[in-house]
C-alpha cells in the first residue's frame, strides 16, 4: 500500500483488504484455469468446448480437467505476474471512449487495477510448454445493499500471439452466437 502510494491506511483494515485480495486472486485463477482448460489442447478443442456458450461449457476443474481424447491435460503454472496499474489496456481505453459516445450502456470507470500474469501452458500431450500471458482489469462497482464491495474482473488472454486473438474470437464470438440464435430456448425443447 506504501509503495502504490496509500499511507494512510488504518492498521485494522489491512485484514480485510487482505482477504478480498486473496479472494480476488482466486477469482482471477480460476477464469484463467478455464481458458486453459480449453484452450490449451488446442484451438478445435476451444471451438468444440465453446459450441454451447458460456452457460454450455463444462466449467469448474480446478485440479485436473480432460480433452475430448480423455488423456490427462495438466493444469497450468503461475511463472509470475506484474502489477501495471500505470498502463491501461487498449480494451480499458476502447470502452471508455464508447462510455462516451454511449454513456448510458458503456459508461464507467476506468479499471483501478491491472496485472498481466504469465502462466505455463502445457502443450502436445504435456510434453511441450508454452508461456501464455493474460490481461486483467480491475473493476470495481457500486457496493452490496448489505455494504459490501463488488468488484469485476476482466480476464482474457493477452494478443501477443495470433492463437490469442483466436481463443477471444471463438470464446466470446461462440457465445455471442449461442446466446442469440436461442440456444438454451432450442436446447430446453430438444429435453422436452
Amino acid at each position: 500500500m506504501v509503495r502504490k502510494g496509500f499511507t494512510d491506511t488504518p492498521q485494522d483494515a489491512v485484514e480485510s483488504m487482505v482477504a478480498v485480495h486473496n479472494f480476488l486472486n482466486e477469482g482471477a485463477w480460476a477464469e484463467i484455469v478455464e481458458w486453459e482448460r480449453r484452450f490449451a489442447p488446442g484451438i478445435a478443442h476451444g471451438w468444440r468446448e465453446s459450441r454451447y456458450g458460456e452457460e454450455g461449457s463444462i466449467t469448474g476443474a480446478m485440479i485436473e480437467f480432460e480433452n475430448e481424447g480423455a488423456e490427462k491435460v495438466e493444469q497450468p503454472t503461475l511463472v509470475r505476474f506484474e502489477g501495471r496499474s500505470d498502463k491501461v489496456t487498449p480494451k480499458a481505453r476502447m470502452l471508455q471512449v464508447m462510455g462516451w459516445v454511449y454513456p448510458g450502456k458503456y459508461g464507467g470507470p476506468m479499471p483501478f487495477d491491472r496485472h498481466d500474469w504469465f502462466v505455463e501452458r502445457r502443450v502436445g500431450g504435456g510434453e511441450g510448454k508454452r508461456e501464455v500471458r493474460y490481461v486483467i482489469d480491475y473493476y470495481s462497482a457500486p457496493p452490496e445493499p448489505t455494504g459490501e464491495p463488488v468488484f469485476y474482473l476482466d480476464i482474457r488472454p493477452a494478443l501477443d500471439r495470433p492463437g490469442a486473438a483466436a481463443e477471444r474470437l471463438i470464446r466470446w464470438g461462440r457465445d455471442a452466437w449461442w446466446r442469440a440464435s436461442g440456444g438454451s430456448v432450442r436446447e430446453i425443447k430438444e429435453v422436452a
